[in-house]
């Protein structure tokens, strides 16, 4: 449709608005009494009919009223609202509840809970991918014979225990010699730059070590190949029930089994990692039938300037997005600064 003038650019704030206010279809009579704009209800019923027929708002069954349609909550967002920062209060609120100096799963876990309880959403945080984290240190134990525990400690203090078979067993001094040689060959570097060195540097790597010690560099090297495990802290879910535009029990259950696979959230999350700031999925701009209805706000958190995951909440498309959406940005930044003192 032709760019909207100021009439129709205010009458479609307003009725936005209301209809997040108040969540009823929002009738043109009401408008006209409203808006503060000297039309006639015939010129509020005509500019009506155009942004109708331009796909930014809908009459729902034989109501009277209309509601904004995916398209115009974008346009809503986009074009004719101001989201300013988080007041001060909020933000000292959001970094109170969250743990002081405490390890990084539980930083996140207080996240994706503080999200659902402001926001009346569900909250969710996706846990780091090792492949974005430096490795600080690489460890051994010999669990049994031909049992072998690969330990990885990232930079971020997390652990991350892989076991590994080999085809005899190993002395402590081994396996320390060959994990004081990964470490200062290795250390600091991404799980990536790591994998590609060392299939490139195996033969020196091993050379390095004694024969006897040797071996323990391919135990490395397959522990290291392993694929990283997936995961997203989900919180608030029962919150959705709340929200009639969601109340369908057949839409519901979508969404729980979406919740519960993962897969499609996850991956929609994660293209968000990458983002300046704040990203917003209007209705089936998230590409994922389940959240057709939803609107999904998410934004990276960072730790020491790096992006390492996303956090963000999912609800109905009628959100007050002038609130949320600071609470999501406001969030970010709080476990950012949290996961850089743990």
């Amino acid at each position: 449709m032709h760019p909207l003038d100021a009439r129709a650019r205010k009458l479609l704030h307003d009725l936005i608005a209301r209809y997040i206010e108040a969540g009823e279809p929002i009738a043109s009579a009401k408008l006209a009494r409203e808006c503060g704009l000297d039309l006639s209800p015939a010129t509020i019923r005509n500019i009506l009919a155009d942004l109708e027929a331009g796909g930014l708002i809908r009459s729902p069954h034989t109501s009277a009223g209309r509601v904004p349609t995916p398209r115009g909550y974008r346009l809503f967002v986009d074009s004719l609202i101001e989201v300013e920062a988080a007041a001060g209060p909020l933000v000292e609120e959001i970094q109170s509840r969250l743990p002081a100096q405490a390890a990084p799963d539980e930083v996140l876990r207080h996240a994706s809970r503080v999200l659902s309880e402001l926001t009346g959403c569900a909250g969710i945080v996706s846990v780091p991918r090792r492949e974005r984290l430096p490795l600080r240190q690489i460890d051994f134990v010999q669990l049994a014979p031909r049992r072998l525990l690969v330990i990885l400690v990232f930079d971020d203090g997390q652990v991350q225990n892989r076991l590994v078979h080999t085809e005899r067993g190993f002395l402590p001094e081994q396996l320390l010699r060959a994990s004081e040689l990964l470490n200062e060959r290795f250390g600091g570097q991404c799980l990536p730059a790591i994998q590609n060195r060392l299939a490139a540097e195996m033969a020196a790597a091993k050379a390095a070590l004694d024969e006897a010690s040797a071996p323990v560099v391919d135990a490395a090297h397959s522990a290291l190949s392993a694929p990283d495990e997936d995961q997203l802290l989900i919180a608030g879910e029962g919150r959705l029930a709340a929200h009639r535009e969601l109340g369908d029990a057949q839409q519901l259950r979508g969404l729980f089994e979406a919740f519960e696979r993962q897969r499609d959230l996850l991956e929609l999350v994660e293209n968000a990692v990458r983002a300046d700031d704040v990203r917003l999925f209007i209705g089936e701009e998230s590409g994922f039938e389940p959240f057709a209805a939803c609107s999904v706000i998410t934004s990276p958190y960072r730790r020491d300037g790096r992006p390492i995951g996303v956090l963000g909440v999912i609800g109905p498309t009628r959100l007050d997005y002038q609130r949320v959406i600071p609470v999501v940005r406001a969030t970010a930044q709080a476990v950012g600064a949290a996961l850089n003192l743990a």
